[in-house]
């Protein structure tokens, strides 16, 4: 089958205004974004750097909006230029923001505040902190103390959208400690919460006198996986840990005794104690061995991909059935952002002595391939991204990057719609980013077909 006749924006614009998508919202959501890949491809559609900035801290972006000197400051990437969101007032290395997730209003919920129904940034704070900050104005919304007794450092999803995992950084033997004998069994700490409101599930400790010589843990979709240094993965079932091996269920801003102290829970100084602590082998769900520990599960019916654990085979991807840990022989390929997209080798093939591929990802509501190419020129690199229709590998469109590529430097790229933005880390903990928006320039558009676009 191939591709299919290239719909008309005019004639699904008309459509719209007339009413004919009404009943189903979710109708008109694919309209519209079927009307905006058409846009994204067109020949006479340009992607234009509109500006470029640059940062002694790291920069990062969510959904439109950018974040400068640690989270303080954002920038939204809609307009031409930048246009400050917000700034948070200035605040000591203690205090800085380490971590951030986006949080979004969850469709169907009763919430308690009109503040919740838009959009939070929940942070990490440098000195155990965990806020939630509105993302429009910047204001403090939430906040939890988190403890003393250990750093947290790192914030992910373990359900998206719903519960954050907060973990420590792990804990190091001193020198005098190893020459005395002296063993940390506590490798690190996982705090899990509900959010908004928040709620608190639990805090974990991963112990090598359960676990063994265990070298990392997460949390991710009610699965601990524990990782080792042989390249091992274990997992185990986070709510039956719970059940089994919780010693105090514990609410934030209740008054609590713990340990001959007492204190309110998620307030300083009191914080929160560890109150599910292992203290026998819990059941073994699965494990598998991979190389450098690369392990992710998803999909239905459930799979995981690995790489094989052997160093010649580092960039190979197994993707296997959870029931029978069967291999699925047909080609894949597993993007930045953890998702699998089938595609054909022979449209999407580098040449490494010409251009070689950087970055894959997938944007989902557009349904395109996003491939970053990069060919060196003498002692310059230049890049283009280039976008392909998942259904059938056909190339769409190239949008050259106007700045130069160092292969050596960290990169990240991001397809947004109608915006592209690229961040480079140089030497020195120089950091640059560059936006691009994209434009419609007047002219006809393409009468030849490089699409496989549905209505």
């Amino acid at each position: 089958m191939g591709p299919t006749q290239k719909p008309n924006v005019c004639r699904q614009l008309s459509r719209r205004a007339l009413g004919f998508f009404s009943r189903d919202a979710g109708v008109v959501q694919r309209t519209n974004l079927g009307i905006l890949r058409a846009l994204v491809c067109q020949e006479s559609t340009k992607f234009k750097n509109v500006w470029t900035t640059h940062s002694k801290s790291p920069i990062a972006y969510e959904r439109g909006r950018i974040y400068f000197d640690n989270y303080r400051c954002c920038v939204s990437s809609v307009a031409s230029e930048p246009r400050k969101l917000y700034e948070m007032p200035k605040c000591s290395k203690s205090e800085k923001i380490e971590d951030a997730l986006l949080w979004e209003c969850p469709v169907g919920e009763i919430l308690p505040n009109p503040s919740d129904y838009k959009s939070s940034l929940i942070a990490l704070t440098a000195h155990n902190w965990l806020f939630r900050i509105s993302a429009t104005t910047g204001k403090v919304l939430e906040k939890i103390y988190l403890a003393s007794y250990c750093k947290f450092r790192y914030l992910s999803w373990d359900t998206p959208q719903e519960v954050i995992a907060v973990k420590s950084a792990q804990n190091k033997c001193s020198a005098l400690a190893r020459q005395a004998g002296i063993q940390q069994p506590v490798l690190l700490y996982l705090a899990v919460f509900h959010v908004l409101p928040f709620s608190l599930i639990g805090i974990l400790e991963i112990n090598k006198k359960i676990f063994g010589n265990v070298t990392d843990a997460t949390l991710s979709h009610g699965i601990l996986i524990v990782m080792y240094s042989s390249g091992l993965v274990r997992l185990y079932s986070f709510q039956a840990i719970i059940e089994q091996f919780m010693q105090q269920k514990l609410d934030l801003g209740c008054a609590c005794r713990w340990g001959g102290t007492a204190g309110t829970v998620g307030e300083a100084p009191f914080g929160i104690p560890c109150n599910i602590k292992i203290t026998d082998s819990p059941p073994l769900l699965f494990e598998v061995s991979s190389l450098e520990n690369a392990f992710q599960i998803g999909g239905h019916p459930w799979h995981y991909i690995i790489t094989p654990n052997k160093k010649k085979q580092k960039g190979v991807f197994h993707i296997c059935a959870l029931k029978d840990n069967s291999l699925n022989e047909n080609l894949f390929t597993v993007t930045a952002s953890g998702r699998v997209v089938k595609k054909n080798v022979n449209l999407l093939d580098d040449d490494p002595e010409q251009e070689t591929f950087k970055i894959v990802d997938y944007e989902d509501e557009l349904d395109l391939l996003s491939v970053v190419a990069v060919t060196q020129i003498d002692a310059e690199g230049k890049a283009h991204l280039d976008f392909h229709c998942n259904e059938y590998g056909t190339l769409l469109k190239s949008i050259p990057l106007v700045e130069s590529w160092d292969v050596t430097y960290s990169h990240e790229v991001y397809f947004d719609r109608d915006l592209v933005l690229h961040i480079e880390q140089k030497p020195s903990r120089v950091f640059s980013c560059y936006v691009y928006q994209m434009v419609c320039d007047p002219g006809e558009e393409e009468t030849t077909n490089r699409s496989c676009e549905k209505e």
